[in-house]
């Protein structure tokens, strides 16, 4: 009998090694910090002038913000050059706001517009401001570790087409698919 559970607890070790180190490398994936292949960060920038508060026009789907219309981000430098992020939304669902807080990090200098994000410990996501109106800092498109974490922000609620048009043609010249873009809804006063 002990012959036959010590292949068994082997066999069981062996399978539970196996789905830890799948795990660690997907979650690894999914925490990358760096641009996706063949997407570069504006440069220059200036994070004092992203500061403030930010809409969310567009968004792909994810989990972390399904069911969430009158989404805004509030960017605030701190005195250590991390940046406090502050996320925050109404859950149509449970008719309430939420909000997450986070810190960014600049993955490098801090004239390029690549950053680390985190509201979760130690586990940072990449941040990337990909498209900037660099006269004014009125929109902005970021993406994340790929091409399918994809924001369009404004300081208004929304685009005109005169920026929302062209900015879409560059996310499509990106590889986004602006097809799978969700408009969000901006029609509540935040709390």
């Amino acid at each position: 009998m002990k012959t036959q559970l010590l292949p068994t607890l082997i066999t069981g070790l062996t399978r539970s090694w196996r789905i830890l180190v799948m795990a660690a490398l997907l979650g690894l994936a999914a925490c990358s910090t760096a641009p996706p292949q063949g997407i570069t960060a504006v440069t220059p920038f200036d994070v004092k002038r992203y500061e403030g508060q930010w809409f969310e026009v567009a968004r792909m789907d994810h989990s972390f913000e399904r069911g969430m219309s009158d989404v805004s981000a509030r960017y605030r430098v701190q005195a250590d050059g991390s940046v406090q992020v502050i996320n925050r939304g109404f859950d149509v669902q449970k008719n309430d706001w939420k909000e997450a807080v986070g810190r960014a990090l600049f993955t490098g200098d801090p004239t390029t517009a690549s950053l680390k994000v985190s509201f979760f410990g130690p586990f940072y996501g990449g941040y990337h401001v990909v498209a900037l109106d660099q006269q004014a800092y009125q929109w902005a498109m970021v993406v994340g570790p790929d091409r399918d974490y994809v924001w369009i922000l404004a300081r208004d609620k929304q685009l005109s087409p005169a920026v929302r048009e062209p900015l879409l043609a560059q996310a499509k010249a990106l590889g986004i698919a602006v097809d799978k873009l969700i408009w969000v809804a901006q029609t509540r006063q935040d709390k």
